[in-house]
């Protein structure tokens, strides 16, 4: 299985409304509850007035198109991650999975996962 570097930073934060988020940009992960709006993007693309911010995320995602009827691929992944001590914020939406680990953890995580048979491009 092939996992695909993302080149930027990113930040994970909560907005007040949608309109704080600028929907012209190229990449961005909104998920709305009755509790909250959660925001992930482009740290440069972050609003200025989000409510809460967290900044040093890095990310890949699995390339390709999951089908639905796949069972496990990322509980695999996370597990992984888990037993070599790194979090993740995963954000799956419906051609694949992003898995966001923080930016001091990226190469360890690319590297285990390659250990694991995974492939980095």
């Amino acid at each position: 299985m092939e996992l695909k570097k993302l080149e930027y930073d990113l930040t994970v934060c909560k907005v007040e409304a949608i309109t704080d988020i600028d929907m012209t940009k190229e990449f961005f992960f909104i998920g709305k509850t009755d509790e909250e709006m959660s925001l992930v993007c482009r740290t440069d693309d972050a609003p200025n007035n989000s409510t809460v911010r967290d900044d040093g995320w890095k990310g890949f995602r699995i390339q390709g198109i999951l089908d639905f009827s796949l069972i496990g691929i990322l509980s695999k992944i996370s597990g992984i991650l888990a037993e070599n001590n790194i979090g993740i914020f995963a954000v799956s939406t419906f051609n694949t999975d992003y898995i966001l680990v923080k930016a001091e953890n990226f190469e360890k995580a690319l590297s285990v996962l390659s250990a694991e048979g995974y492939t980095v491009i």
